[in-house]
């Protein structure tokens, strides 16, 4: 066989083999299963070829993940004695989507300037296809560049995370804090609970371990937690001592979070207003334990039990359109 012959062969062999690829793939790609014995038997090769053929399938699905977002994973079947495909799930979010979290993201001013971009560009990046990214930083552009971060200026992300450790592991914590301006730094022992987020801040929830401490708490025995800014923890230590609260009385931040939505401590009170019907809405997404107790020519009488004191300052805020009764 001259050397014209040996080029022939191999590229009638690697036109075979595209055909082959492709004629698995589609099958696969339909719904199919995929026989080993019964493809060899069709394309006249050896099932170690149709086995070649299923591991590079699988390899060029594994590369598409990043662009498409969609992990395939061809499976063996036992009950169908063959190959499928399965999907597993979409790793990429929708436009519409992302859009949603990018806004929701910038509206929170949560976070510096520099680690705000930082976020927005990994969320883009990592989880839109990327014919779809640009579209995306077009519809966010403006309000990024004109994003305010917070007057505090302090970056927290790595604090916070080692608070979010403690409390999975149980661990006392300490503390040096700084409060309202102009009061001095303190320093607390604490049971740390719960990370929360509200209106532009992130606070931790805690129990302050000290008894001299709460000598002065409007509540000695308080069985609910003390609340601080994570931003204003000026230094924060991670003790090695842990704590064990019984499970019937562990700390439930999804029950504790419907009844402070201000991020005042305090202990729980009942609350009852009078409100306009234009106000009502927004009134019963606000207080998640709000309820409507009388409905009377267009105004409401309005129940909810709330945490603290804050909810005095934010009654005051309504003006006219909001009665304490």
């Amino acid at each position: 066989m001259d050397q014209g012959d040996k080029y022939l062969e191999k590229e009638t062999e690697s036109t075979d083999k595209i055909e082959r690829v492709l004629s698995i793939y589609t099958k696969l790609i339909n719904g199919g299963v995929v026989n080993k014995a019964e493809e060899a038997n069709n394309f006249g090769v050896n099932e170690r070829s149709i086995q070649r053929d299923i591991d590079d399938i699988r390899n060029y699905m594994d590369l598409s993940v990043a662009d498409s977002g969609v992990v395939n994973s061809v499976i063996y079947d036992r009950t169908e004695k063959g190959y499928r495909l399965e999907q597993l799930y979409n790793l990429k979010f929708s436009n519409s989507e992302i859009l949603a979290l990018c806004k929701i993201l910038l509206d929170s001013r949560a976070f510096t300037k520099k680690e705000m971009d930082s976020m927005l560009d990994k969320l883009i990046d990592c989880c839109v296809p990327k014919t779809n990214q640009q579209l995306v930083r077009e519809l966010i552009r403006n309000e990024a560049f004109h994003y305010i971060e917070p007057r505090h200026k302090t970056v927290f992300i790595d604090k916070m995370w080692e608070i979010g450790e403690a409390i999975h592991n149980h661990q006392y914590i300490e503390i040096k804090y700084q409060g309202l301006q102009g009061t001095e730094v303190k320093t607390r022992k604490l049971k740390p609970l719960a990370i929360m987020f509200s209106e532009y801040y992130f606070y931790l929830c805690a129990f302050i371990e000290d008894e001299k401490v709460r000598e002065n708490f409007s509540v000695i025995n308080d069985s609910f937690p003390t609340i601080y800014r994570i931003d204003r923890i000026q230094k924060l230590k991670i003790l090695e001592e842990r704590f064990n609260i019984p499970y019937k009385d562990r700390f439930e931040e999804g029950e504790f979070r419907k009844r402070i939505q201000f991020m005042y401590g305090g202990k729980l009170q009942k609350v009852r207003f009078k409100c306009k019907e234009y106000s009502l809405e927004a009134i019963l997404d606000k207080l998640p334990t709000a309820r409507v107790e009388k409905a009377e020519d267009g105004e409401y009488i309005i129940g909810a039990e709330v945490f603290g004191n804050g909810i005095d300052m934010w009654l005051r805020s309504q003006g006219d359109n909001i009665k304490l009764l």
